[in-house]
């Protein structure tokens, strides 16, 4: 063997055509395929308790040792099948052994979905030319396929963004072309074996359900119906073009009192506010890193987090705001010379009429729109990022217990207070903030609405603040 290859895994899920592929791999000298040796509920395949010296419970208190014997075979070419409901311990050791070759075998999912339950139904998971297929029908279940859908969809996301972010290659095979011989050649060509001319096919398994779908679902019409709804081509997906956040750690404040507050703050909101009130509750602190904050967490249990949502059409006035009277000046600079927001000179920015003020505002929100889209080559400032993005930084630490608009301030964090035991929560120290009248012009609620469309979608914002 000629190889770089020393392993592979195949990555597929049920009815695929995984075990054809398996069975014509294993017809070739020297290559060897262990069945699906990480899924929970067998050793490889059914019925079995142990794999290579491996007993189902060592593989279940750790599952590297198995996968270390079935790669351990040299001058062979040993591997498995993986689904996305396999033993996932293993996924980040199959991805980062380039190594290890990556086969990537899928199928029209409505087929897998169906030949599963029917296979279910009937318990007969294969078929050789001397048997007779059991018939059956099923009943599709929308619900059930669609988060089926979701899960296998989202991990061949993952295998494919590990791929890419690794720099490898995977050789991607569909059902179809398990039965094709060149196909199948060029696979094993791929996978180092030169040295075989030509690879036939394994042929003691036959498609169990060759028949039209209308034959195999009992309720065909309502499956039309239901499948007419989904969106394969992602056409009402919102583009997102806005760089990941990190967690913010270090902006997270506490509150001793009762069993405890964490504040996640979200820039351009009332954070200020936010801190006041806290402080009138009990002693603040902040300046966490993430390990002093998980100390800080499992010295308060009962605990609650909290961050606050902002109006996107408010959070776009207060960060227009911040520009004018908190941002550096270069900034406003490159603002008036290069991004279309026209600023007059700094020194006569404290005069602004209201009406020039209110252009200069649709000025920046047209700003907005192409800043989030990665049409500007500024960065995102948390100031006017989305909330999406932030709560989604926040969340690759930990998420907040309550998500509170401001518009409930009073509602929710006394909600939030109940549960942690605070009898007083100084709904005093909870203001509202006064904005300027011509916010209501149509116009800027739509022009907000088009930068922040995601929040709008994600949070249920109504046009109106």
């Amino acid at each position: 063997m000629t190889t770089g290859f020393r392993s592979f895994v195949i990555f597929a899920e049920m009815r695929t055509g995984s075990n054809l592929l398996e069975a014509t791999l294993n017809r070739v000298k020297k290559v060897t395929c262990f069945g699906e040796a990480f899924n929970p509920y067998m050793m490889g395949w059914p019925d079995k308790e142990e794999l290579q010296g491996v007993s189902r419970a060592e593989r279940e208190a750790d599952p590297m040792p198995l996968l270390a014997r079935l790669f351990d075979k040299p001058g062979h070419l040993p591997g498995f099948r993986y689904f996305h409901d396999h033993d996932p311990r293993v996924f980040d050791a199959i991805m980062d052994n380039r190594a290890c070759a990556k086969i990537v075998l899928t199928r029209n999912p409505l087929d897998s979905y169906v030949s599963t339950r029917l296979a279910q139904e009937t318990n007969q998971w294969k078929l050789n030319e001397t048997e007779s297929a059991i018939p059956a029908a099923i009943t599709y279940d929308g619900a059930e396929f669609q988060q089926l859908l979701a899960e296998v969809e989202a991990f061949q996301l993952r295998v494919m963004h590990r791929l890419q972010s690794t720099g490898q290659a995977a050789f991607w095979l569909g059902y179809e072309d398990l039965r094709d011989s060149e196909v199948m050649t060029g696979l094993l060509h791929w996978l180092g074996r030169s040295d075989i001319e030509q690879v036939d096919p394994a042929r003691d398994q036959v498609p169990q359900n060759p028949r039209e779908l209308a034959d195999k679902v009992t309720n065909f019409g309502a499956m039309q119906a239901d499948l007419a709804r989904l969106d394969p081509f992602a056409l009402r997906r919102i583009p997102n073009f806005e760089p990941r956040r990190g967690p913010a750690v270090p902006s997270f404040q506490v509150c001793a009192a009762g069993a405890g507050l964490l504040h996640m703050p979200i820039p351009g909101g009332p954070v200020e506010m936010l801190q006041g009130w806290m402080r009138a509750l009990g002693a603040v602190s902040g300046n966490f890193n993430q390990n002093s904050l998980r100390q800080w967490k499992r010295a308060h249990p009962g605990h609650r987090s909290f961050a606050v949502l902002r109006h996107p059409l408010l959070r776009a006035w207060d960060a227009f705001l911040h520009l004018l009277t908190a941002a550096r000046p270069d900034l406003r600079k490159l603002m008036r010379e290069v991004h279309r927001v026209p600023l007059p000179e700094d020194e006569a920015l404290a005069d602004l009429a209201e009406d020039r003020t209110a252009a200069l505002f649709a000025d920046f929100l047209a700003f907005l729109r192409r800043q989030l889209n990665g049409q500007t080559t500024l960065p995102t400032h948390p100031v006017w990022a989305t909330q999406s993005e932030i709560v989604a930084g926040f969340a690759r630490f930990a998420q907040p217990d309550l998500l509170v608009r401001e518009s409930r301030l009073a509602e929710d964090l006394g909600f939030l207070c109940r549960q942690v035991g605070i009898e007083e929560m100084r709904e005093d120290r909870l203001a509202a903030e006064e904005h300027p009248d011509f916010l209501s012009d149509p116009a800027l609620i739509a022009a907000a609405r088009s930068a922040y469309l995601r929040d709008y979608v994600s949070f249920g914002f109504a046009d109106r603040p």
